[in-house]
């Protein structure tokens, strides 16, 4: 089987519009949580969100191609063209039907359909935009970046809600691994901050309502979290074969030796029980990358800082690894970043790459009374800051409403 590094990074987060400004203000411990600034909140219980800021597609993408994709589909591309710069690739170099893109979104274009439905509300059908179906699809994430270079091989959207830019990337790995391509642009992109979403989510009582202390309000396995705090954002990974990449000088970040997929079924929204479907998920992802548990020395957590997540989550370490549980690093990137939903798996997966290559773990905002249901885990805290550790084999968690789990190893090479 073929060897599958990492040699490209993007990323746009509530910390920042590329993957440098992120990495700087996860470890500094900043937090990207605050009020909502896009639309008036004044109806809504929650009034909080993880927002992307200075936000101005121009400046990577043409005008005119910007007015006709929707935030979600800006966000993904603006990503993948720092990813393929930073992997100094030409693409003219190689075949097309060799380079393919899978990039997941749990919902897509969500803004681009609530404006114009109430367009057709207030206005009549005659007012909906002819660009409404392909700004809202999810898969227009995928396909853009693909017509942008004209990308040719492997190409589609992954929709498992959180685990969507996990499931994306898994996917993009293996299609390198059995051949079916030679260079992948994967991650996972979501913009769904929106008035409508936001009363959903809410509704469902999944969101925080921390209103008055935003920055504090995303606290992954502490006592008094009361929810997850919706955000924005993208995250971008070039892959390639080993040999291919060493043979063109790229610069290799790491290597990606394992995925695990499983479903719970179960619960739409509760995950399995004890965290079952989790354990499994990390364990396929261990047992592809050929090592053990006592190889795995971090974990960035899928740590949405809601009840049974966060329990049910710290329930399959503990189940899975044993004695060894105690000895792996945990962080949850969560807890600045807020959640992303879909873009989730792919931003976390640029966190947990860029500690292998720093070998340095972000502190965990917020974590101030542990859950006595999530103890015996050495979680790194926000008080001494960014903590130093030797990463050989690292994990990245996702788990998604409707059971889906997502896990994807990789090793510092």
């Amino acid at each position: 089987m073929r060897r599958v590094v990492v040699t490209g990074l993007g990323a746009i987060t509530p910390l920042g519009k590329d993957v440098r400004t992120t990495w700087d203000g996860l470890l500094q411990g900043r937090s990207g949580i605050d009020r909502i600034a896009s639309f008036d909140t004044s109806d809504h219980a929650v009034k909080i969100a993880g927002e992307v800021k200075g936000f101005s597609p121009d400046e990577r993408i043409p005008p005119k191609s910007a007015k006709r994709l929707d935030r979600c589909v800006q966000l993904a591309l603006w990503s993948a063209i720092e990813a393929v710069a930073g992997a100094g690739i030409d693409f003219s170099k190689y075949d097309p039907d060799r380079v393919g893109v899978i990039i997941g979104s749990g919902i897509g274009g969500l803004r681009t359909w609530e404006a114009e439905h109430t367009k057709f509300i207030e206005q009549g059908p005659g007012r909906v935009s002819p660009f409404l179906i392909p700004m809202m699809i999810c898969d227009m994430t995928s396909g853009y970046v693909s017509i942008h270079w004209g990308l040719k091989g492997p190409n589609y959207t992954t929709v498992s809600a959180c685990a969507s830019g996990a499931h994306a990337i898994g996917d993009s790995f293996r299609a390198i691994k059995y051949g079916d391509a030679d260079v992948m642009v994967t991650g996972g992109a979501e913009a769904s901050i929106t008035p409508f979403a936001l009363a959903g989510f809410s509704n469902m009582r999944a969101l925080s309502r921390r209103n008055d202390e935003p920055q504090k309000a995303s606290r992954p396995f502490d006592k008094a979290r009361d929810g997850f705090v919706m955000a924005e954002g993208a995250a971008v990974l070039v892959l390639e074969e080993l040999d291919a990449a060493r043979q063109r000088g790229a610069k290799i970040y790491c290597e990606i030796s394992g995925f695990g997929a499983t479903g719970d079924g179960y619960h739409i929204t509760a995950p399995a029980p004890e965290g079952e479907g989790a354990r499994r998920s990390m364990a396929r992802a261990i047992k592809e990358a050929g090592c053990c548990i006592e190889d795995i020395d971090y974990i960035n957590t899928h740590g949405t800082s809601t009840e049974l997540n966060d329990k049910f989550e710290a329930r399959a370490i503990k189940d899975l690894f044993g004695a060894q549980a105690g000895k792996i690093v945990l962080n949850a990137t969560k807890s600045m970043l807020g959640h992303s939903l879909g873009a989730a798996g792919a931003i976390e997966a640029v966190v947990t790459i860029l500690s292998i290559v720093h070998q340095t773990v972000h502190p965990t905002l917020n974590l101030e009374d542990p859950d006595p249901e999530c103890a015996g885990l050495d979680i790194v805290r926000n008080g001494p800051g960014p903590r130093t550790v030797k990463i050989a084999h690292a994990l990245s968690n996702s788990l998604g409403f409707g059971g889906h789990n997502a896990t994807v190893c990789f090793r510092r090479l």
